[in-house]
């Protein structure tokens, strides 16, 4: 059989607007009958040929969707080398190798691999275990060839195929439904919508233009709940609803607010030694006339200048980071997310699955008054223990109460006589059980205005009364005020039948006269912890907002019911009608979402970030990928689908959401410390090089020999590779910290010129008072020690907003390694080492001075750094 159409369309996968297209391509497939869909999908109810599904799945390829493409170890550590810190010291090692100095390219390279390494080895492991987690499913779906059916492979599944479902399917594409015997449809992971939701054959149009609400088109990645149905395949793969999803995640990410961060910090460092490194090798080439000597010394001054340990420093923090988080069951993906989870001031969640269960559960059994009634809940057990076809949600959420199964006892207290099963005609089903006295009682359960109509009378406290009129509205509203808060109700009524000697048979006729008992209130519940989970990141300053494509009323009810206040909330339909500028205004007081599609999800998550918010998002369905991916910070849950947790940075192995606080603490402990090593390093260099400069200007000699500033980086460098070990004040952790390259610049400004201070007075001190303008080793000395020794004293004051050693002390590590790294400095210059390196003795009275320079140092460091945070807050 020829194809039309079918064979006409793009094979390419769609992007974002291809999203939008097969939207319109299924809504208008929707408006059609069904004879016209298959005369224009090139088909017919018998299926097409085998030959036909092979021309066209040559031609549009295999029913499989994107996925994130695995990157090879090789290609994993190709792109951690491409970072411009690293390139820059794999520029400088170099032109230390080539010029001679082994000892500079050995430091320099020892830098790079270990930060190097350090990444490649804690990514590989998250991707590894995130590759475990995936179960992407690989299926059979039965397909109508030639009027015959057969078993074949999803991925083989082309458009045009007739498919039949039934009970427990998965749906193999998105198809249109040709036929239907009570279809049900569990969509929750598209729409969030944990009730199945109702598929037939007839023509419709989708409310919005959303195609989710469409009835008569099932998508890939919903299940059949119940019923029956032959359906014709309209789209495959990535022509999917599910697969254009799929497709639009896929690629490079955007930088997040993290990388963005480094990057400018990079940048910056770069252009410092841009114009530092030029201007001594010209400064000392031209005023002593030797370029090798000038260059070497430019050159060490520039490694100097490089903070050498911040991809080390980063990555150590970023995997301690990760490492803790994996012991508490949550697995990083990406390092960077670490830091963006404590920079995260907005938390955007979807609600089935990620702040409810994602199950049906009983939740109220009334009588009909609204009191709770345990003759309610033993009457449905009893119902929905001895109703033998497929069992829905509700009767799995009836059954869960086991403890009134033991009460019952409906096994040996009771003995089924008959069912009258459930149909969607009626709306209900029926049970007949017999019990010990011989009396046998009719249980009926169903929607809740055909059983009521169905009853003349109604049980009140124990007694049986006629129904009345005004009654009857109030018992009905009390039914209407309970879906008013987001419960799926349903009516439970009873008739007790009259026995006789021959074995009765009953119809649906026995359902009239009824006696009504109450009502029965279903919902999916909050998470235990959610309520608690999110009281913490409020403490944290962390807002959250709820974006689900469920209705506002069930919303609005879980929301009140984990403390989140529905002060104003956005349906998908206000938002369609908005500018992005719009949406970034509604989303900024907004904290509640409603009736989303995907698309609205990530233009959500867009428009905050345009406002300046860090933002994560928390989902676990297809229809949180795109979001996901969007975030700063994706987080998926336990319970998530395959393409949720692709997408995702951090994954939740666990059901409890506490980790959610521990996961923001900890990326507020790994910025604070990577935020100390810039601060430290930045402000150092940025006096080192006030210093550097004039000294060069004045001196009838190099400042300090070439060994003698790459020793002091060495040690330097080593005295902050304990900063992860630090401990973090606790003021700092209470709100969230973003990269804010302005003031780190503003910290620079500050506190950098104090360290050219006490340098200055230390050149004054050796030139004049020790008589160094004809003793440059001496001079060096002196310089080396006072630079190594304040440099180490300035990490204790600058890593705390508190009064260093008294209100805040450093970890033992850093402590250890900084007392380690002055002793190491002081012994070098007496050590057999002192003629290499170019030192000589000190004099007594030099350590006097200095004892007297680092207190003048740090107490004036202190005021102007509390002065600093007075200003400018920190």
């Amino acid at each position: 059989m020829p194809s039309t159409n079918i064979n006409e369309r793009s094979t390419e996968p769609p992007t974002l607007s291809g999203h939008s297209d097969q939207s319109a391509r299924l809504l208008e497939v929707a408006r059609k009958d069904c004879d016209t869909v298959l005369r224009e999908l090139g088909s017919q109810i018998d299926g097409i040929s085998a030959a036909e599904s092979a021309l066209r799945l040559k031609k549009l390829g295999p029913n499989e969707i994107a996925r994130e493409k695995h990157l090879s170890a090789l290609m994993r550590l190709l792109t951690n080398v491409k970072n411009p810190l690293v390139l820059l010291l794999l520029a400088l090692g170099t032109v230390s190798f080539l010029t001679g100095d082994m000892r500079a390219t050995a430091v320099i390279f020892v830098m790079v691999i270990l930060g190097i390494v350090l990444r490649f080895v804690q990514e590989m492991r998250a991707d590894n275990a995130a590759e475990e987690l995936r179960a992407m499913v690989r299926n059979t779906a039965t397909v109508v060839r030639g009027g015959q059916p057969e078993e074949v492979a999803l991925k083989t599944l082309v458009p045009g195929d007739i498919i039949q479902l039934a009970a427990g399917d998965m749906t193999p594409g998105d198809v249109r439904v040709l036929s239907a015997k009570d279809l049900f449809l569990n969509q929750a992971a598209l729409t969030g919508e944990s009730l199945p939701v109702e598929k037939k054959p007839a023509p419709c149009e989708a409310t919005g233009g959303n195609p989710l609400e469409l009835s008569n088109i099932c998508f890939l990645g919903s299940n059949v709940e119940s019923g029956s149905a032959t359906a014709v395949v309209v789209n495959t793969g990535n022509r999917t609803y599910f697969g254009s999803l799929a497709t639009s995640i896929v690629g490079q990410r955007q930088l997040t607010s993290f990388d963005q961060g480094v990057n400018k910090f990079t940048w910056l460092m770069i252009r410092l030694i841009g114009v530092m490194v030029p201007a001594v090798f010209l400064i000392n080439g031209f005023s002593r006339h030797n370029w090798m000597e000038a260059f070497l010394f430019a050159m060490a001054v520039a490694v100097g200048l490089t903070p050498e340990m911040l991809p080390m420093i980063v990555t150590v923090n970023l995997s301690k980071g990760a490492l803790a988080m994996m012991r508490k069951k949550v697995i990083v993906k990406r390092l960077n997310a670490i830091q963006n989870f404590g920079a995260m001031d907005v938390l955007c969640t979807d609600k089935t699955g990620t702040l409810t269960q994602g199950k049906i559960v009983l939740v109220k059994h009334l009588d009909v008054h609204g009191n709770p009634s345990e003759r309610v809940l033993q009457y449905c057990y009893l119902n929905s223990y001895y109703h033998t076809g497929l069992r829905n949600m509700m009767d799995e959420a009836v059954l869960d109460h086991e403890e009134m199964g033991e009460r019952v006892n409906a096994k040996e207290k009771y003995k089924k006589i008959d069912e009258l099963p459930f149909d969607f005609v009626r709306r209900r089903m029926s049970v007949v059980v017999e019990d010990q006295t011989g009396l046998n009682t009719l249980i009926c359960k169903g929607a809740v205005d055909e059983v009521v109509s169905l009853c003349t009378r109604v049980e009140v406290e124990g007694q049986v009364i006629e129904v009345l009129p005004e009654h009857d509205a109030l018992r009905r509203k009390l039914a209407d005020d309970l879906n008013g808060e987001g419960f799926r109700v349903i009516a439970l009524a009873y008739k007790e039948l009259p026995t006789g000697p021959d074995e009765p048979v009953y119809t649906i006729k026995e359902e009239s006269d009824l006696i009504l008992l109450g009502f029965l209130a279903f919902l999916d519940p909050p998470k235990e912890t959610a309520s608690e989970a999110l009281k913490e990141l409020s403490d944290l300053s962390v807002g959250v907002k709820v974006l689900t494509g469920d209705n506002q009323i069930i919303t609005t009810y879980i929301c009140s019911q984990v403390g989140i206040p529905v002060e104003h909330l956005l349906l998908g339909s206000d938002i369609e009608k908005m500018s992005n500028a719009e949406l970034a205004e509604a989303a900024n007081t907004a904290s509640v979402f409603a009736r989303l599609v995907p698309a609205h999800k990530q233009r959500i998550i867009r428009a905050l970030q345009s406002k300046g918010h860090v933002v994560g998002f928390m989902g676990d369905g297809i229809n949180d990928a795109p979001a996901l991916k969007a975030a700063d910070v994706g987080i998926s849950v336990d319970s998530a689908v395959d393409i949720a947790k692709e997408s995702s940075d951090i994954i939740l192995l666990e059901n409890s959401l506490l980790v959610l606080q521990q996961g923001v603490i900890e990326g507020r402990r790994v910025f604070a410390n990577i935020v100390k090593y810039i601060k430290m390093a930045a402000s150092s260099n940025f006096g080192n090089m006030f210093s550097v400069v004039g000294a060069s200007a004045f001196l009838p000699f190099l400042p300090m020999l070439p060994i003698q500033v790459l020793t002091n980086n060495l040690l330097y460098d080593f005295s902050q590779t304990t900063i992860p070990t630090d401990q973090v004040d606790a003021d700092w952790l209470n709100k969230p910290r973003q990269w804010k390259i302005s003031k780190i610049l503003r910290f620079i400004l500050f506190i950098g010129p104090i360290s050219s201070i006490f340098d200055y007075f230390t050149f004054f001190l050796m030139l004049n008072v020790f008589h160094c303008w004809q003793n440059p080793a001496l001079f060096h000395t002196g310089w080396f020690v006072e630079s190594l020794f304040t440099q180490t004293l300035i990490i204790h004051i600058i890593r705390t907003n508190k009064i260093p050693f008294i209100e805040s002390r450093a970890s033992w590590p850093l402590l250890l390694t900084s007392l380690i790294i002055v002793a190491v400095g002081a012994w070098l210059t007496v050590s057999p080492l002192a003629d290499t390196l170019g030192f000589v003795r000190l004099p007594a009275l030099f350590w006097g001075y200095l004892a007297v320079m680092l207190l003048a140092y740090a107490t004036l460091t202190q005021l102007v750094k509390v002065w600093f945070i007075r200003r400018f807050g920190e």
